[in-house]
């Protein structure tokens, strides 16, 4: 795809942009990988990021604290023009900054934070120089806590953070592959790549007894535990290879000469679309609610938040690959199917709300998503490097949704298409 002039415009601007802040930029992305926190209690991050934007007030940002209900949540806007009836198209970029138990930011949401900040600023400064002066447009940055399991967007889709949403964007690292050391980016996963997803704990009660003087007196509820796993072990064998069931035991009992009474786990079931995860679900409950017909307890669910899968706008994806290429970065549209690993996002439940792109970038780094040698990866030079280079094809697809009618356009249809598919 031929870029236009005030593309070509906009990449010049929002290079120079990231280049003027390279140095806020580093630090701020310091900040969050050297501060690990969990979903909900990201303090340090959303107080670093607050700040960074309210140090440069003199740029008409908006800040917002604690947004839409959400404690660790923030919100950054950057607005331009007359107001009223055509105030213009509304963009966001979603910034995560969570991280895991144990292993720190091993999903590398620094970098994700780090885009999407360098990514706004670039685009508003690059909209600032070279967009039309009476072009109406917002930008927003969107603190999104609590990806990892916390469901953190699906709270701000309740709360209504992207109820006036035109399009959202974010990019997710994950480790390079040996096999092409020199490709950057997709601009989608491959299929199979974000996968719809439910979490449950189960909870099984039966009876206490002494496991030695009466144990026939108890019910037990570990029993129920291992006839679950093996339930949903043989299950696995019929479900499609696309499909994914696994869990941990949260909790055994006390001690072995206690028949356990009270024994529970958490699952993640994930199947390729929201409609195939329904029918999976079900099958997996029925795994349960055997296992405690068989051992006489008594079973009980809580749902957490479920995932969807990620529906990529084309347009959008084309954009952001014809940008890269023309900033010499080598990236794909996306990769055969297969050739990625499965994972799911809540920025899955935003794509069905408002057209959205959740791009992948590729860093170095010695093992996989959510291992400790990832983590390392994400704290390294070449990983902020890799995010900032991705954080420029995003402000340009941004300065293009917001200033070109027809693409706006075709954006809005891709979306309405898979609405109906």
């Amino acid at each position: 795809m031929k870029l236009s002039a005030s593309q070509l415009r906009y990449i010049k601007a929002a290079q120079e942009a990231l280049r003027r802040y390279d140095e806020e930029l580093q630090a701020i992305n310091k900040k969050i990988w050297s501060n690990p926190e969990l979903g909900y209690d990201e303090h340090q991050a959303h107080d670093n990021i607050c700040e960074l934007f309210e140090s440069l007030r003199p740029q008409s940002y908006v800040v917002r604290r604690h947004a839409y209900g959400l404690d660790t949540s923030f919100e950054v806007e950057f607005k331009h023009g007359n107001g009223g009836a055509s105030s213009g198209r509304v963009l966001t970029f979603n910034a995560e900054y969570d991280a895991l138990p144990g292993v720190g930011h091993a999903c590398g949401h620094n970098l994700i934070a780090t885009s999407s900040i360098a990514a706004f600023i670039a685009a508003c400064e690059a909209l600032a120089v070279a967009a039309p002066k009476e072009l109406n447009y917002t930008v927003r940055l969107l603190g999104t806590p609590a990806e990892e399991s916390g469901g953190g967007k699906i709270r701000l889709l309740d709360n209504g953070a992207y109820k006036d949403v035109n399009a959202c964007l974010m990019i997710h690292p994950t480790v390079q592959s040996l096999r092409s050391p020199n490709l950057l980016s997709l601009a989608k996963a491959p299929e199979g790549g974000f996968l719809a997803n439910d979490k449950v704990r189960v909870a099984f009660t039966g009876k206490p007894a002494h496991a030695a003087a009466a144990p026939w007196e108890g019910v037990n509820a570990l029993d129920a535990v291992v006839a679950a796993y093996v339930n949903i072990s043989l299950l696995r064998q019929q479900i499609l290879p696309t499909q994914r069931v696994h869990g941990v035991i949260v909790n055994g009992g006390d001690r072995p000469n206690i028949i356990p009474w009270s024994a529970s786990v958490d699952y993640y079931i994930r199947s390729p679309t929201l409609a195939t995860l329904k029918p999976l679900t079900e099958r997996v409950v029925k795994c349960f609610e055997a296992a405690a017909t068989a051992t006489g307890c008594k079973v009980k669910f809580e749902w957490g938040l479920s995932y969807a899968d990620v529906k990529s706008n084309e347009p959008i994806c084309e954009s952001y690959v014809s940008v890269m290429r023309a900033m010499g970065q080598h990236v794909l549209l996306t990769a055969p199917p297969g050739a990625g690993g499965s994972a799911s996002t809540d920025m899955g439940n935003v794509s069905y709300a408002v057209p959205g792109f959740h791009g992948m970038f590729f860093i170095p780094a010695k093992g996989g998503n959510h291992t400790p040698e990832f983590t390392e990866g994400a704290g390294s030079a070449e990983g902020y490097k890799r995010a900032i280079k991705c954080a420029a094809g995003m402000a340009v697809t941004a300065c293009h949704f917001l200033d070109d009618d027809e693409f706006a356009r075709q954006v809005e249809e891709d979306f309405r298409r898979g609405e109906s598919a």
